[in-house]
């Protein structure tokens, strides 16, 4: 069994006792739940407490402190370290309706509640559960990816709002990392770009304790993580024990003066220290058992009957410290932005906007409004025209493209936008290189951070970035996917290229806005819904092709978007005998195959349907109107799986769809070979009409 060490901190002394009590929380937590990962919260302990105690800018009082510190628990398994420093540290809860209510964000019930149904305590850090979590940490490496989105925010958030007597934003982004993340590809992501943009106020703390599930890193691990990040241009530091507490300081200290390259701080530690399974496998995803947890209490010198054992005085010294600290910082930066406010009214309401998710007036004024184009244009096209004349009235818009913005056409063109770099932080153009799986998560940091942040990419690669869009929703931040080059209409780039089972798994995840356009004016009013978005994000997904633009004097107002699926056409005369419903670029072939029906004297209904989620989202009235229960005879036509169109069409109608990738070979010829033809739409129409006696 490892023992205490000695000579660090004595035994008895405030910092050895808050240290040895995140310790006892989290081990006693993990055992009562039966459920959850003690020793790393256990080794961490005096890094979360140093830098806790002494370098984080954080009031506990204003844990929303636009200014404050931030600190990502990239680690997410190791959840009850950060429970714990915020039980200690006494932060406040702020309430569902946004109000400071009083009561601590994680009270010692909590804890005794962890990882159980209702809890402010859940197995892994979930944003805006529990007061005081900055981003959702679970799938490894995603908190390294937001710490440097949420880095970027506030380089550019100095450079937007600061001024020469009056600074802002000047705050330092903390993220806590393991072995796990330092073996996942979206960490090697971030870390080159976060190198590459000089972000000297971002510090990874990577906890080396050499242990995974399996056994010992060894079996997998073996490179040297401090040389691999020099080479991304990060400044590395050694701690070579975790319970130097002053070896510890002394490195946040050097990060603190080091203004030219984030900073790696390498922590040896032995995870579940001070337990008989310190340094095992054993000590890392289960409980340690009632009697290794007595034992390990006796070696820290702790009551061994005592469970949630906080001892008198520990809490209140570990708030005061921080107290003492933080809140002169806190109270100076509210009077900083009261003259602000006076100087400067119309910044400060931006950046008050900003906080609170709204859009600043006459943001939609210059939305583009395209006439009837026989040829059109393609819905790619047509949102990088919208994104233009929307990003020029809404300047918290940010974002870019994975090296792909002249395909994407995500690039801010106006004067004033700019590049994000090093040396022009206050540039709106992020260039994220090709790295689809950090820009999800980066993007997601700068959405935590005030900012609307959007990607850009292709529809086949949303594959890559499938954990950040998930954990977008699943934290309720309004981060825009824009995916373009959207189904087999990519042609020559063949199946490699052509997304066909992507809209299904994009509609899959809760909470996720995804709207197909089908012409110009369904793209402007796509860009504006996801702008509208406060608490979900959007996936925008756009054709390379070109699509007509359809007369709205003759058809319906593309503003039908906005509730999901909308009637385009209608035959008129009673009950339609058939529906046609289209998104994207099978719109218009729809509507050539209403119109060819319409001629034979079919009353068919053409039904624009570019979003799933907006749809679903009306009422049952409204949903009823555009598909009445009594007419069953129903043809969905979608370049991408039938998977979920059954719930439209239902029993008795029928899809054109994909049910094979596609191939290379010019649009026509894949249309024709796929089925995607006015004469297919029209004969699958009779054959429906007829199988329900029409």
């Amino acid at each position: 069994m490892t023992t205490p060490a000695t000579g660090l901190h004595e035994d008895g002394s405030p910092e050895r006792l808050a240290i040895d009590t995140i310790r006892t929380l989290s081990m006693d937590a993990v055992q009562k739940a039966n459920s959850g990962h003690p020793g790393t919260p256990m080794a961490l302990a005096p890094v979360g407490h140093t830098l806790w105690s002494q370098f984080l800018r954080y009031d506990p009082d204003r844990p929303d402190w636009p200014n404050r510190d931030r600190f990502v628990l990239s680690v997410g398994h190791a959840s009850m370290l950060l429970y714990s420093l915020l039980h200690l540290a006494g932060v406040k809860e702020i309430n569902a309706d946004g109000e400071y209510s009083g009561d601590p964000a994680v009270s010692l019930d909590d804890i005794k509640g962890f990882r159980q149904l209702s809890s402010k305590t859940p197995g892994h850090p979930e944003y805006r559960y529990t007061t005081g979590v900055e981003t959702t940490t679970g799938p490894l490496g995603q908190g390294c990816g937001n710490s440097v989105g949420m880095a970027i925010a506030e380089r550019h958030l100095a450079a937007h709002f600061n001024k020469d007597d009056m600074v802002l934003f000047d705050h330092d982004v903390y993220s806590l990392c393991g072995d796990g993340d330092m073996m996942e590809g979206v960490t090697a992501e971030a870390a080159s770009l976060a190198g590459h943009m000089k972000l000297s106020n971002l510090c990874w703390i990577y906890d080396s304790n050499q242990i995974s599930i399996e056994g010992g890193t060894d079996l997998a691990f073996t490179e040297d993580v401090a040389a691999r990040f020099r080479a991304y241009g990060w400044k590395t530091l050694h701690v070579s024990d975790a319970n130097d507490t002053v070896a510890l300081a002394d490195a946040f200290q050097t990060f603190r003066d080091t203004h030219d390259a984030p900073t790696l701080i390498v922590v040896d530690s032995v995870i579940g220290w001070g337990s008989p399974k310190a340094g095992s496998e054993k000590a890392h995803g289960e409980p340690l058992g009632a009697d290794a947890i007595k034992a390990t209490k006796k070696a820290y010198g702790w009551p061994e009957d005592k469970d949630f054992y906080v001892p008198e005085g520990v809490a209140e010294h570990f708030a005061q410290s921080m107290i003492d600290r933080s809140r002169p910082l806190r109270e100076s930066w509210d009077m900083t932005f009261a003259t602000y406010r006076e100087k400067s009214p119309e910044l400060a309401a931006e950046l008050e906007r900003m906080r609170q998710g709204e859009l600043p007036d006459g943001w939609a004024a210059d939305l583009p409004v395209f006439e009837a184009d026989a040829k059109g244009v393609a819905s790619r096209d047509a949102g990088g025209k919208v994104l233009n004349a929307i990003a020029k009235r809404v300047p918290s818009l940010m974002g870019g493209a994975a090296d792909l913005s002249p395909s994407t056409k995500t690039d801010l063109k106006f004067d004033g936008a700019g590049s994000f770099t090093a040396a022009t932080p206050g540039g709106r153009n992020m260039h994220f290189g090709v790295r689809e799986h950090a820009m999800g998560s980066i993007a997601n940091g700068m959405a935590l951070s005030y900012l609307r942040s959007y990607t850009g990419t292709f529809l086949v690669f949303a594959d890559y970035m499938r954990a950040p869009i998930r954990l977008a929703a699943i934290m309720e931040v309004p981060t825009i996917f824009v995916f373009t080059h959207d189904s087999i209409g990519v042609g020559e780039d063949g199946p490699t290229h052509q997304p066909v089972e992507h809209l299904a798994t994009l509609r899959a995840i809760p909470g996720l806005v995804t709207i197909r356009p089908g012409d110009a004016n369904e793209t402007a009013q796509a860009w504006s819904v996801a702008l509208k978005q406060a608490d979900r994000p959007s996936a925008l997904i756009f054709s390379r092709q070109a699509l007509p633009t359809l007369d709205r004097d003759k058809y319906a107002s593309a503003e039908g978007l906005q509730k999901g699926a909308y009637i385009l056409a209608e035959a008129g005369g009673g009950d339609p005998d058939v529906i046609l419903i289209g998104t994207g670029s099978e719109v218009s072939l729809v509507v050539d195959a209403y119109e060819k029906l319409r001629a034979e004297g079919v009353r068919a209904r053409v039904v624009s349907m570019p979003s799933w989620e907006l749809f679903e989202n009306q009422d049952a009235e409204y949903r009823d109107a555009i598909f009445p229960p009594a007419v069953r005879a129903r043809v969905a036509v979608e370049q991408a799986g039938s998977m979920g169109w059954d719930r439209y069409v239902g029993h008795d109608g029928a899809t054109i769809t994909m049910s094979t990738f596609g191939a290379s070979a010019p649009l026509a010829k894949l249309q024709e070979k796929y089925g995607f033809t006015i004469d297919n739409v029209v004969k699958v129409a009779h054959e429906v009409m007829q199988g329900n006696g029409k």
